[in-house]
């Protein structure tokens, strides 16, 4: 298996949440020779600069400039997005019940409710502090092993479900068991995780903190042929932007053209944040790097974003939810994803350049459309093509269990999408 499956596994179990996902790639970023830059502070985009800025802790942008005007070569973009449906804690999560605590959640995301039930879970996030000098701080926390549990109800007290189906009521029956009453309490919990940090729960002003499978990123199958881990839907895309956007830095020390990555929060909810697709962190960090104005508008112009996120490889037993036409399988490749409807981005120009790319590198990409009488998801692509003006098209590896708890994809498929996107970043 190559390096670069074994990499994707560790930056997933780096990255339960979309802050650790930001915070390990920009780890990675600064160990490669990056430089992060204040959103508060004035920057010097001279050509060569490689830089990164990170909004709202789960999003961050990341370019490694050119020696050319962005306004005459426009830039090489990839977008991609860093949450993941899941079950998050209540402002006020615990709560006790019939002998036990638990802790209550709100679901995000389009999740699939059935795939949480029965998993270790953990818990992590972002959590603001104020300490002995009322100085107020954001630290990211992680307690890394089983500590809660979505329980089904046994068979014989739901005969139901055979003939209903599994249908649970997210205010009634997603709360996760933390322990027995009398037992360690959400209070200690956040102690544990605030140790290294030198604060307790009384410190804590608010928190972000979201469930997640303490089961590790897995090679599986007989020959190891599939990837079996939480978050693959998207943090799969993120990792292949990076490494692609890395790999071109250790023997380009300054490209023509500009390259620029950007992996958004709350794209499983609409994007509509301040580190949202569908706010204004893409194009305020052009405007700075191109002088903003009518150079920012021609290098807009000249640009091409690729907008990916996992595609829809036909599934064996549900092959029948598949436009007969357009199958992706897994193992086959880079897709591209096309809806007339402008769920997704791709065109005759923007696909044809992708394609041309993975032609370049060896690669032969798959198509999927969406079935005319389903309706279609969406990802990044269309909101940042809007809120910019950015040329895009929509590209993904395929994948199945899409927004289940635990996903699952080719292993296979992950260095084609890596040389398809380092030939987009390089291309002129």
């Amino acid at each position: 298996m190559t390096d670069a499956v074994q990499d994707l596994l560790r930056y997933i179990d780096a990255s339960p949440t979309p802050y650790h996902a930001v915070a390990e790639t920009a780890r990675r970023l600064e160990e490669a020779g990056w430089t992060r830059l204040d959103e508060g502070r004035t920057w010097d985009p001279v050509p060569g600069l490689k830089g990164y800025v990170v909004r709202a802790e789960g999003s961050i942008i990341a370019f490694h400039l050119g020696s050319d005007s962005p306004a005459e070569t426009g830039m090489r973009l990839i977008g991609a997005h860093t949450d993941s449906p899941n079950l998050r804690l209540k402002p006020q999560p615990e709560r006790t019940a019939h002998g036990t605590r638990q802790l209550t959640v709100e679901t995000y995301g389009g999740l699939l409710h059935y795939t949480w039930f029965d998993r270790d879970c953990s818990l992590a996030g972002r959590v603001q502090l104020r300490d002995a000098n009322d100085d107020v701080r954001t630290v990211l926390v992680d307690l890394e092993r089983p500590l809660l549990r979505v329980s089904s109800l046994a068979i014989h007290l739901n005969r139901e479900v055979y003939e209903s189906g599994f249908k649970p009521n997210a205010q009634q029956h997603m709360h996760p068991l933390l322990s027995l009453e009398g037992g360690p309490s959400y209070a200690d919990l956040l102690d544990e995780a605030l140790a290294d940090h030198g604060a307790t729960h009384d410190d804590v002003l608010a928190h972000d903190l979201m469930l997640y499978d303490v089961q590790n990123a897995e090679l599986s199958g007989a020959d190891e042929a599939f990837v079996h881990a939480a978050r693959l839907d998207n943090l799969a895309s993120c990792h292949a932007a990076l490494t692609a956007l890395l790999r071109l830095a250790e023997t380009d020390a300054v490209p023509t053209c500009g390259r620029l990555i950007a992996l958004w929060d709350h794209e499983e909810v609409g994007s509509r944040s301040v580190a949202g697709a569908r706010g204004a962190f893409l194009r305020d960090v052009l405007s700075r790097l191109t002088g903003g104005g009518e150079p920012l508008r021609r290098a807009v112009a000249g640009s091409l974003l690729v907008s990916a996120d996992m595609a829809h490889g036909v599934h064996p037993n549900y092959a029948e939810r598949h436009d007969p036409d357009h199958m992706p399988t897994l193992g086959g490749g880079p897709v591209v994803k096309w809806n007339v409807n402008q769920s997704y981005t791709s065109d005759a120009v923007t696909a044809g350049h992708f394609v041309a790319c993975a032609k370049r590198a060896g690669v032969t990409p798959q198509h999927y459309s969406h079935r005319n009488d389903l309706r279609c998801g969406s990802t990044i692509g269309p909101i940042a093509a809007a809120e910019v003006g950015i040329r895009t098209v929509d590209v993904g590896n395929p994948m199945l269990s899409m927004h289940s708890c635990r996903e699952m994809s080719a292993a296979a498929d992950h260095e084609p999408m890596i040389r398809c996107m380092a030939a987009h970043l390089e291309s002129a």
